[in-house]
């Protein structure tokens, strides 16, 4: 066979989704500047999508239903996706909160890869990745996903690298691992989110991202074993953020999160009247005040905190090792 990449190439006035469809394994398409009002299905392994400076994707006047269509809600309304990475046969659960869960895929989508583009104003998730393998999105520019800025739910060795997502007024969530597997979120920017940075995979990377004017940093949830949470920039609480005791205003949150491994983060002006926190480590009681999930096991060293209302708090019950940290405030424990 030859060696070189078969290439297509988009225009203003053509339609992204037409060269998707007839894409063979191996091909680029590459997209010239211009503003394409498509939402875009990818099923075909081995593709390359590549924006030229200024090729912007924004939501088109009808949407057609995908595998990610209603993958998140908005009250009762299913949203849609700008970009859809799917694998074949991809099984969800019934929508709850946030976004569906994965149940299997039969066959995942292999080697995708985008970067270059704008993704604006999906009301669902500007790109969302189901049931694929070794995806690479990076250095895209995502503003205003209305749900999620990028979602990657089902898969393993997602790499999100070097994407800047930003949201005008203050949206859910700009990044979410919900993988099987070996996600890796790195040096990203992110702003204007409530979450920046929603970890859900096992052993999942998240390492040197920027995150500014959000509500929270990185988010580690109940029960997910061995998350690292690694020299990440964190600073400056967004001022639209709920505020108060009840509020929200911290840099990274350990909720009932295992094993996390949170080293070298360097947090700043985390202020909430008060109740900002650097570093928040919980356990997840029910009602009655009950431990139902434990935030045991974490390691929390290494990290600068600076001008927080609180630097570290830990309302843990079980072991954690939270020592020789850069900081001032500290509760209950000896954490800095």
């Amino acid at each position: 066979g030859n060696d070189h990449h078969k290439g297509k190439t988009v225009k203003p006035g053509q339609s992204i989704q037409e060269a998707l469809k007839s894409a063979k394994k191996g091909d680029t398409i590459t997209v010239e500047a211009g503003t394409y009002a498509e939402q875009l299905t990818i099923s075909t392994s081995d593709i390359t999508l590549v924006g030229k400076p200024g090729a912007i994707l924004t939501p088109p006047g009808t949407f057609y239903p995908n595998p990610c269509s209603g993958l998140t809600q908005t009250g009762d309304t299913k949203e849609e996706a700008g970009i859809c990475i799917h694998g074949q046969d991809v099984i969800l659960a019934d929508y709850v909160s946030e976004h569906k869960r994965f149940v299997s895929v039969g066959s995942p989508i292999k080697n995708v890869e985008i970067r270059g583009f704008e993704v604006r104003g999906f009301k669902g998730v500007n790109i969302a990745v189901l049931g694929a393998k070794e995806t690479h999105i990076h250095h895209n520019r995502l503003v205003d996903g209305g749900q999620y800025g990028f979602l990657t739910v089902g898969s393993t060795k997602t790499l999100a690298e070097h994407n800047t997502i930003t949201a005008s007024s203050l949206l859910f969530i700009a990044m979410c691992m919900d993988d099987q597997a070996s996600a890796q979120f790195s040096d990203n920017e992110l702003s204007g989110y409530f979450i920046a940075l929603c970890t859900q995979t096992p052993k999942g990377l998240v390492k040197k991202n920027t995150v500014s004017n959000c509500c929270i940093g990185p988010f580690v949830d109940p029960g997910i074993v061995g998350a690292r949470v690694l020299e990440n920039t964190i600073r400056d609480r967004n001022p639209a953020c709920p505020p108060g005791p009840n509020g929200a205003g911290a840099g990274i949150v350990l909720f009932g999160a295992q094993q996390t491994v949170v080293k070298g983060n360097k947090i700043s002006n985390i202020k909430n009247e008060g109740n900002g926190v650097g570093i928040f480590v919980s356990d997840v009681t029910d009602a009655n005040g009950v431990v139902t999930v434990a935030a045991t096991g974490n390691v929390v060293k290494g990290n600068v905190l600076k001008n927080n209302d609180f630097d570290i708090l830990s309302f843990a019950a079980g072991v954690n090792d939270i020592t020789r940290n850069d900081c001032v405030t500290e509760a209950p424990g000896d954490y800095c």
